[in-house]
C-alpha cells in the first residue's frame, strides 16, 4: 500500500528550522550506522580472540549489545525523516483531503505525546544510573549511565523529528501521509 507515497524524505523547504533538524537527524543516521560498523568490527575481533587464539573475551559482547541497542535508539530520528517506518495508508488513501490533513494532524500530536512521555521516562532512568553510580553485573563492569544515555538522546532526536515533521504539515511544506 505504501507504494503510493510520494514521500522519500521529509521535506524542509526553505524552513532553517526543519533543515537543522534534518541535518541533526542525518549526523544521528551517520553516528547509528558508525555504531553498526564498530559491533561488527569487535564482533570479529571476539571470533579471532575467543575461536583463533583460545582466549577468554571479558568486554565484547556487552559492548556489540550497548552498541547495536544505542544504534537502534539513534537511528530512529533519521528513520522517521527518511519515512523508513512501517506506513499503512490503505484509511488514508479512502479520505478526503481535508480529512486526511486531520487524522494526519491527530495522528501527529498523538505520536508527539507518546514519544515525550518515553523520553520522560528515559531520562528519569538514565538519570538514577548516573545519580546513584550503577555499574553492570559483568568483570567489565560499565558504568551504565553511558549505553543508557542513548534512551533519553534517542528518543529526543525522535521527538524533534515528529515536531518538525508536524510543522511541516501545519505550513504545508508536507502533505498529510506523503500523499497528493
Amino acid at each position: 500500500m505504501s507504494g503510493h507515497s510520494s514521500a522519500a524524505a521529509a521535506q524542509t523547504g526553505s524552513n532553517p528550522f526543519l533543515r537543522a533538524v534534518a541535518a541533526i537527524s542525518t549526523v544521528a543516521g551517520w553516528c547509528s550506522a558508525a555504531m553498526i560498523v564498530a559491533a561488527v568490527l569487535i564482533t570479529c575481533q571476539m571470533i579471532v580472540i575467543r575461536y583463533v587464539l583460545n582466549g577468554s573475551t571479558v568486554w565484547q559482547t556487552e559492548a556489540v549489545i550497548y552498541l547495536m541497542i544505542a544504534a537502534t535508539l539513534l537511528g530512529l530520528s533519521y528513520v522517521q525523516r527518511l519515512r523508513g517506518h512501517v506506513n499503512v495508508d490503505l484509511i488514508p488513501l479512502s479520505l478526503p483531503a481535508r480529512v486526511r490533513f486531520v487524522l494526519a494532524t491527530i495522528t501527529s500530536v498523538l505520536t508527539i505525546a507518546i514519544v515525550a512521555v518515553i523520553l520522560w521516562y528515559g531520562y528519569e532512568y538514565w538519570h538514577f544510573a548516573w545519580e546513584r553510580g550503577w555499574r553492570s553485573d559483568t568483570v567489565w563492569g560499565v558504568k551504565l549511565w553511558i549505553p543508557y544515555l542513548a534512551i533519553p538522546v534517542g528518543f529526543g532526536l525522535l521527538l524533534l523529528q515528529l515536531v518538525a515533521d508536524f510543522i511541516a504539515l501545519v505550513l504545508g511544506i508536507e502533505k498529510p501521509f506523503g500523499l497528493e
